[in-house]
């Protein structure tokens, strides 16, 4: 178990939604010339007779843009944790090219890696999931998405499509949400600190991990509740009352209003998230019958690398491994 830290954190990437009341300084709307950019960086790539996700950062020149971006990387690790791109010009190109443009802005900023066993690159965020089955990921159905943490450094999301009602992103910060773990549960502490057994973080059986890990100076911290329960039930281990109180009590403190921030994602908006500092949610909704319409997500997960040095036994998930 890792040294329990029992004092308040601060920093920019501690925050509470009331924070951005006259503050729209995390939307960063693209310029005419950056979409440029992004459309001759796409048109290269496939003029080289190339296509996602089977070209390089070379192949896709951004010779100013470029820069930006790793910058971004940078600012969320040492700052606010999330930052919202306004104006990619989705509506530019063809699903296939979408594929180029995105897999392209990764690799500027990081290494993308894969996002389920069948080995994606790009998840394709969709309401076509079955309900009843719960190995069925969440964010394949319209439920209401449950705050949660991915297995790597960054996750983005780009939207292309809206639903035809809901599906509201939110985001809240870990550091925010463990200060008050820390005023007013301090006892429950000590439970997030032992690794508990997690699916999805790589491997064919659930992975140890822990919920908090404090390591040279930076709180981090991984979460999703289901999958924790989904762990316990796969390995044969009941969750004990305590760490059902302790979660309990984590739920409730991080859906009191206050604590989130709320955006309604709009086409051509790209959310960048620090999974180790930022839980995200969105809220369920209505899609379109007509699957050509429904509400449309990509996301991608990143190793950055400015990330921070994870501590034993919060251990790098970047992803899943190379599909054999």
């Amino acid at each position: 178990m890792g040294i329990i830290h029992t004092e308040k954190l601060t920093g920019p990437s501690v925050w509470k939604g009331p924070d951005f009341e006259g503050d729209d300084s995390w939307i960063r709307p693209l310029t005419p010339a950056q979409c440029d950019e992004l459309e001759e960086a796409v048109a290269a790539v496939q003029s080289a007779g190339k296509s996602f996700p089977d070209f390089t950062i070379e192949d896709f020149p951004l010779p100013a843009f470029g820069a930006q971006l790793r910058a971004w990387g940078d600012e969320l690790e040492s700052g606010r944790g999330f930052i919202l791109v306004r104006g990619v010009p989705v509506e530019r190109f063809d699903d296939e090219a979408i594929d180029i443009l995105y897999y392209g802005l990764g690799l500027h900023m990081g290494v993308p890696v894969r996002q389920n066993p069948a080995g994606d690159l790009i998840g394709r965020v969709m309401n076509v999931g079955d309900l009843e089955d719960r190995q069925t990921r969440v964010y394949e159905t319209n439920a209401y998405l449950p705050y949660h943490t991915d297995p790597s450094d960054m996750v983005g999301l780009l939207c292309i499509r809206q639903a035809k009602t809901g599906g509201i992103s939110s985001l809240i910060s870990s550091g925010a949400l463990y200060n008050e773990m820390l005023a007013r549960y301090p006892q429950y502490l000590s439970t997030f600190y032992r690794p508990m057994y997690y699916p999805h973080l790589g491997g064919d059986e659930p992975a140890l991990s822990p919920v908090f890990s404090y390591h040279q100076g930076k709180m981090t911290v991984r979460y999703l509740r289901q999958y924790l329960e989904l762990g316990a039930d796969m390995m044969g281990r009941p969750m004990s009352e305590v760490e059902l109180e302790a979660m309990d009590v984590f739920d409730q403190i991080m859906h009191e209003p206050d604590m989130r921030i709320d955006m309604m994602m709009q086409p051509g908006d790209l959310q960048l998230v620090n999974n180790y500092t930022v839980m995200h949610s969105r809220t369920s909704f209505e899609d379109h019958d007509d699957l050509a319409l429904r509400r449309r997500k990509l996301r991608l997960w990143l190793k950055l690398p400015g990330a921070r040095e994870l501590g034993y036994p919060f251990q790098g998930r970047h992803g899943f491994p190379d599909p054999a």
